[in-house]
């Protein structure tokens, strides 16, 4: 029986879950949106025999569940080819994962850098390969117009549509939400 990729994605996300420890349980809900779920003590890296799917740099991060929720439902909703919402797409996928609490206000794709950093607590990590981001990072474009924004997935990136390859954009900075 061959397991393609796309069949590991659930299995890999149910080893990289962050469960609160017993303390946090009940208190889950009460935290702000400022405050990460995300806890270092009971988050888990890749093992080597998945760093071909997460990529070559995975092997030192340790995952959060909701980036990675944010990346599946990407993925699940994109489309074959672009509609040319792809910031509206990424917001809502944010939001439906509760990596934030509400929809970024900003219009234009090129500015969702700067919002996720000023409004939700994410950081801007020093990734010049898109292929090397983590899991679940939101990578932004600039270039002419709006720009473009899309979130890192296992086989790929998602948007409005889903790739195989980045954006051939001007990469201004990958985002992730950490604690």
């Amino acid at each position: 029986m061959k397991i393609r990729a796309h069949h590991l994605l659930p299995l890999l996300c149910a080893l990289t879950l962050v469960r609160p420890s017993a303390s946090q349980a009940g208190t889950i809900a009460s935290y702000s949106y400022s405050q990460s779920l995300y806890d270092s003590n009971t988050a888990q890296t890749v093992g080597p025999e998945f760093l071909s799917i997460f990529g070559p740099r995975s092997g030192h991060i340790r995952y959060d569940q909701r980036m990675i929720a944010a990346a599946e439902i990407a993925q699940a909703r994109a489309h074959a080819h672009s509609t040319e919402r792809c910031w509206h797409s990424v917001k809502n996928a944010l939001v439906d994962a509760q990596v934030i609490p509400t929809r970024p206000t900003t219009e234009y794709a090129k500015e969702a850098g700067d919002e996720l950093q000023q409004k939700y607590g994410f950081t801007k990590i020093w990734v010049n390969n898109p292929f090397d981001a983590p899991i679940g990072a939101v990578l932004v474009y600039g270039g002419r117009g709006a720009g473009h924004v899309e979130i890192r997935t296992a086989t790929g990136f998602a948007s409005d549509f889903l790739s195989a390859t980045p954006s051939t954009r001007p990469l201004l900075g990958v985002y992730v939400k950490r604690s």
